[in-house]
């Protein structure tokens, strides 16, 4: 249950910082402050959010990856918090990102984010956002080895 919690939080975080800087951040924002307030101070919230994507958007003004990275961190530990503390955030956040997942593939008028992951004990497996482009940022990720036979090493004969 664990490396699920932890596999939904990266996704969630992941997502999150992808829309921050994406035009489509204002069709989820009030949703995304709901999950983190989870009937707290919204307003708060809203605040840190609103922070949160001044800084990203430096970031990538100024070719800053670490501090992009660091700023998605910040927000998974805070998600993986919320969803520890609160079982029903977690249904909330599948629920969120099935329906931005089911918009990019209805080709909406707004970018999405595609965020189908396939999650199998503690791997996270999927094209989250391999080859996207969302605003003025492409997401890339090598493509994944082949399923097929492990590759031989030198010492191993060819088969003939």
């Amino acid at each position: 249950m664990e490396a699920e919690l932890a596999a939904l939080a990266a996704s969630g975080a992941s997502t999150m910082v992808t829309l921050m800087v994406s035009d489509a951040w204002e069709q989820v924002r009030a949703r995304v402050v709901r999950l983190f307030a989870r009937g707290g101070d919204e307003a708060a919230v809203e605040g840190e959010l609103r922070g949160a994507r001044s800084e990203l958007l430096a970031a990538h003004d100024a070719g800053d990856v670490d501090a992009a990275g660091d700023v998605e961190e910040e927000w998974r530990l805070r998600l993986r918090r919320v969803l520890r503390a609160d079982p029903m955030a977690a249904r909330e956040l599948r629920r969120l990102l099935d329906e931005l997942d089911e918009l990019g593939s209805q080709g909406a008028d707004q970018p999405v984010v595609s965020v189908r992951n396939t999650i199998t004990g503690a791997t996270v497996n999927g094209p989250v956002f391999q080859g996207q482009q969302f605003s003025h940022l492409t997401f890339t990720s090598a493509p994944p080895r082949s399923s097929g036979a492990p590759p031989r090493s030198s010492d191993t004969p060819a088969a003939e």
